[in-house]
């Protein structure tokens, strides 16, 4: 009798314990469900101030009755690191966003020996939602008024001349790289933690020399305290018409475009990734977005997921070559 009372005992124990189990899941797989008009945070790897607050921004204005309110959390550091491995880790309830940049997404993992992320594995792409290019900028006492004035000046300083870039291993940095090769240049590399530093010691003259943004280079023109000498793209910029861009002044190789894109923890529900992705799109695509984009140097994209794939794949592979090319690896 004793055995039977405590095996009874035993089943009640299991039939609660079950009961209590199933008493939760629901409120487990609510805790990842998207919640409309609760905050959506947008993971940001530099320092506030910079044009992915401006897209940022932009596009929550135009998303807010839909998703809710898109508030931009800057975590720099790491060269932006430290903002994809946090959304890496993040519930996958849609309520963290990554803007990943180009730097992150395709460059890193040619940069970086022990990556503690896959940019294809580990998110969800969402959308492409803007391209810019980027621009030779120097500091208002360089002797310099046009690209030829320039590299022949730059070649006259020989490896005293410094250039900076907003991050170690971004296309600000490479574009400076690219430039040596092509032109026998030897300017050393100075890293930055974003853009606005950089922009802050160009301006004052503390380095003579940054690979800005074309958004970027603009807003310090009226300043006064600098020239914008080139445009990185394949094309004179439609942002800077009358600058000439690398390729037309001979140097073919001298290519550098980038963009901003938004992903989502592995794992988010896809009616959650659909709703997220349909949203940022549509924001994307009104006039107001595309308005401001094109204000701060950037050209509106609303490329879908696949798109956005294509893209990172085929950057990956470019940039792999060039950093091979230049002998680049990062610091873990």
């Amino acid at each position: 009798m004793p055995d039977r009372l405590a095996f009874d005992r035993r089943h009640a124990i299991a039939a609660l314990g079950s009961l209590a189990g199933l008493a939760w899941a629901p409120l487990a797989r609510a805790q990842q469900a998207f919640v409309p008009g609760q905050p959506i945070k947008v993971l940001i790897g530099v320092p506030a101030g910079g044009t992915q607050d401006v897209l940022t921004r932009a596009i929550a204005q135009e998303v807010r009755d839909s998703l809710g309110p898109l508030i931009v959390d800057n975590r720099s550091g790491a060269a932006g690191r430290i903002a994809v491995e946090a959304v890496k880790t993040a519930p996958p309830d849609g309520h963290t966003l990554l803007l990943g940049t180009a730097s992150m997404m395709t460059m890193f993992p040619s940069a970086y020996r022990n990556l503690s992320y896959d940019p294809v594995k580990d998110f969800i792409p969402l959308v492409n939602a803007a391209r810019f290019e980027l621009a030779l900028t120097v500091h208002k006492d360089v002797p310099a008024n046009t690209l030829p004035e320039f590299i022949t000046w730059a070649k006259a300083q020989g490896d005293k001349l410094s250039f900076g870039s907003y991050g170690a291993g971004t296309p600000s940095h490479f574009l400076g790289e690219m430039l040596n090769r092509a032109a026998g240049l030897k300017m050393v590399h100075v890293p930055y933690r974003g853009s606005t530093p950089a922009r802050q010691d160009v301006m004052g003259g503390t380095i003579p020399v940054y690979f800005d943004t074309v958004g970027g280079a603009q807003q310090m023109l009226p300043s006064g305290r600098v020239k914008v000498l080139a445009t990185s793209g394949e094309k004179r910029s439609p942002l800077m018409p009358a600058l000439p861009c690398f390729v037309e002044a001979g140097y073919k190789d001298v290519v550098a475009t980038a963009w901003f894109a938004y992903y989502a923890p592995l794992k988010t529900p896809q009616a959650t990734v659909d709703k997220l992705r349909a949203e940022l799109t549509r924001a994307v695509n009104t006039r107001e977005v595309r308005q401001q984009l094109l204000q701060n140097g950037m050209y509106p994209v609303a490329d879908d997921s696949q798109a956005l794939l294509k893209t990172m794949r085929d950057d990956t592979a470019r940039w792999a070559g060039i950093m091979k090319a230049v002998n680049f690896q990062a610091n873990d």
